[in-house]
């Protein structure tokens, strides 16, 4: 039998006279940093582990192998810079500050033009631009009096004047180590083998700092001049929302997902017509970062058990089904806050412990925590707040405007 090679987990591909060199995180500037490449036509130009489009790569992989796209087709940028100019602020040569998504990620073209000419395929991983969204409830408060249309930033038929960002993850690994209290070796060990061995990287090029993980990203939604929520001095209203498709998209009403969204949206308008600005942070994180099958399958569990969905068995069938309870993290979460250079935030809605604590951890003045109104919570979503009262990780807040945030006990998760 003819011998066989020896199968190489990845190669040492040396880079190219074009070459952008290593990334160094944290520089102050974008030509000292270096670009973001996580190019497959050109081997030697490579500096990152994993590809560009997170959870989309996949499906570009798909449309190569279905010949319907070509596998070295190289975007073309032009007219397609941020809409808004967006730092840079003193947080993006803070490696400690920003570690999972890149700060110069949006000015590609602008602050790696030379390395685009010579042939290397940087591609950005943050998108800036406006639109109007259109959402029934905002409609609704305008009807009934809470909102009034402005011609600035609420239109006359209720529709919302925004700036909208879109991010993809790009990770720091030595960063995102230290942020949640593992070493980097551990963190890369564990990466690669929960993938199925999927990015052999990990555990072969330590020379590698950044990991474009295949997940999915973040959009941020602005209310009012974006170029001023970087400034204490003029309020923000804020609402951090993680993703929940039933209710987000087609309101499912056994959670408080849509109700807390539209609640924060509006805070968000109001703020902005008093002359503030609002933020709104969507992170795809759908099912508590379990996915939607392992929620629906809680579902049914909750549903079906003697008793029927009770408030004492929440928790309990979720981590039955799951192995834990919530496998979202925020610890990343306060990254896109230090890319906007927010340190303030002046109203917060949310009730949960988790983010609060995240941001006010990471240097982010939280002064108001605001709660879902009791109106707005559906009927057959009182079980979910009940479990969340007894568990101790559903807390009402007891501030004023003005105040510091109270620490209260427990940890929502709202």
């Amino acid at each position: 039998m003819a011998a066989t090679k020896p199968i190489v987990l990845t190669s040492h591909t040396p880079r190219g006279p074009a070459g952008p060199g290593g990334i160094r995180w944290g520089a102050a500037t974008a030509q000292e940093r270096g670009p973001v490449v996580g190019t497959v036509s050109v081997a030697a130009h490579r500096n990152v582990i994993g590809t560009h489009s997170g959870s989309y790569s996949v499906y570009r992989a798909v449309s190569v192998a279905a010949g319907r796209m070509d596998p070295m087709h190289r975007p073309d940028l032009r007219n397609t810079a941020p809409v808004s100019a967006i730092g840079p602020h003193p947080q993006w040569s803070d490696a400690r500050k920003i570690v999972s998504l890149d700060p110069w990620g949006h000015l590609v073209t602008e602050a790696f033009g030379e390395a685009l000419e010579k042939g290397v395929d940087i591609r950005p991983t943050i998108a800036v631009t406006q639109a109007r969204l259109t959402l029934p409830e905002i409609r609704e408060a305008v009807v009934l009096g809470r909102l009034k249309p402005d011609n600035r930033i609420l239109l006359g038929r209720g529709d919302i004047q925004v700036t909208k960002v879109a991010l993809d993850p790009v990770w720091h690994l030595p960063g995102i180590a230290e942020r949640f209290g593992v070493t980097e070796h551990q963190l890369r060990r564990v990466l690669f083998e929960q993938t199925g061995g999927m990015y052999p990287e990990l555990v072969t090029r330590n020379d590698l700092k950044v990991f474009l993980p295949p997940i999915g990203g973040i959009t941020a939604y602005v209310m009012g001049d974006i170029s001023t929520i970087s400034d204490r001095s003029i309020p923000l209203a804020c609402r951090v929302h993680d993703e929940c498709n039933g209710s987000d998209v087609f309101g499912s009403d056994i959670c408080t997902c849509r109700p807390y969204l539209t609640h924060g949206i509006e805070m968000c308008v109001e703020m902005a017509q008093q002359g503030g600005a609002g933020l709104v942070v969507y992170n795809r994180k759908e099912g508590r970062a379990l996915g939607e099958v392992t929620k629906f399958l809680v579902y049914n569990a909750r549903k079906r058990q003697d008793g029927g969905d009770m408030a004492s068995t929440y928790f309990e069938r979720t981590e039955c089904v799951a192995g834990v309870q919530d496998a979202r993290f925020q610890e990343l979460m306060p990254d896109i806050f230090h890319w906007l250079g927010v340190t303030r935030i002046d109203r917060f809605a949310s009730m949960s412990d988790m983010k609060r604590d995240a941001l006010t951890s990471q240097g982010i003045e939280v002064v108001e925590g605001v709660d879902i109104p009791a109106e707005l919570i559906p009927e057959d979503a009182q079980v979910e707040m009940e479990a969340k009262k007894a568990a101790g990780y559903h807390t009402k807040s007891e501030v004023k405007k003005g105040e510091d945030l109270a620490r209260v006990k427990g940890r929502s998760i709202t």
